[in-house]
């Protein structure tokens, strides 16, 4: 368990699927990173069962320290042990827990695994440029901006921007 001081990182646990299984069907909410495709129960189940074969998956439910409720999830994926890099995501999916910095607070701690833990020296994301409030999370945890990939995702009718952003274990855009 990865501890800061309002949020744990802690394992999923089977009792989490049936809110991941919401948040992932939250139309509103998964339009802020992904195209919307609704996931059937069974679709979900499939995810949650391969989680635990995945060697390039380290991923994380965020937890309120106070009474450990759920309240999103964390992920570095694309693991990659020769080049030491990953991408990390992260989605807080309880609507009266987002704008309280508890996704800045679960992004540092997760760099902090992978800088510390998992000794990469890379983890960069993808964001889509229309998700400010995303980008200056981001960029108080420690990433930089990269560049811009023009209209590069399709999402609900229109194409989007997406920034790519990343924080090196030294050097520039080095967490805090």
């Amino acid at each position: 368990m990865l501890r800061a001081t309002h949020v744990v990182l802690a394992p999923l646990t089977e009792s989490d699927v049936p809110l991941l299984h919401d948040w992932i069907n939250d139309r509103e909410l998964v339009l802020w990173n992904a195209p919307y495709k609704p996931v059937s129960s069974a679709q979900h189940r499939a995810w949650f069962d391969a989680l635990a074969q995945r060697r390039d998956l380290a991923i994380f439910g965020v937890r309120l320290l106070d009474g450990g409720r759920l309240i999103g999830s964390c992920q570095l994926h694309s693991i990659d042990p020769i080049h030491r890099s990953a991408e990390l995501q992260i989605r807080i999916g309880a609507p009266d827990q987002r704008g309280k910095g508890y996704g800045t607070e679960a992004t540092r701690l997760l760099l902090e695994h992978a800088f510390k833990d998992l000794n990469l020296h890379r983890v960069s994301l993808h964001v889509f440029a229309t998700n400010a409030r995303a980008v200056r999370a981001y960029e108080k945890a420690g990433f930089t901006r990269e560049g811009v990939l023009r209209e590069a995702a399709y999402v609900d009718g229109r194409y989007v921007d997406v920034i790519v952003m990343a924080v090196l274990r030294d050097g520039a855009g080095r967490p805090a």
